[in-house]
């Protein structure tokens, strides 16, 4: 495989998972989230986004480094980073609403849904930011 094609199947492999969340995360838009069972399955579907994301990544970051593509795999091995401090970030704040959210703390929900957005947020600029790099990363490297 040339270096641009290994660059290129990192890069994908990276947009899945972003991809999927991208698309499931906004159904959660339409349930209430003080629903207990609709809550923990927002915490396990940003667990395994943030798990999946952090892996893809540093998979991505060895294979791009060992191609020579030095940018990329700090770029690469940046987001995986992100993901994997991310994860424990939104995981302890999530259990923490969720906890609240049991002994009848009305606001939880709120503090959820603002949660829930901002993980939208975060990857839909990662998305973006890797989209508008591929042209970049297409290029072979000199």
């Amino acid at each position: 495989m040339t270096p641009d094609a290994i660059a290129l199947f990192a890069t994908v492999i990276l947009l899945l998972p972003m991809g999927y969340f991208l698309l499931a995360a906004p159904a959660f838009l339409l349930v209430r989230l003080d629903i207990q069972p609709v809550a923990q399955l927002l915490r396990v579907m940003f667990n395994g986004y943030f798990l999946t994301v952090a892996i893809a990544g540093a998979i991505g970051t060895i294979a791009v480094a060992a191609e020579g593509r030095i940018v990329l795999a700090i770029g690469t091995g940046l987001i995986a980073a992100f993901a994997a401090s991310s994860r424990r970030w939104f995981l302890r704040r999530i259990d923490a609403q969720l906890n609240t959210g049991q002994a009848g703390d009305a606001d939880a929900a709120r503090r959820m849904r603002r949660l829930h957005w901002g993980g939208m947020l975060s990857n839909a600029i990662q998305v973006v930011a890797i989209v508008a790099s591929i042209p970049y990363i297409a290029v072979a490297p000199t």
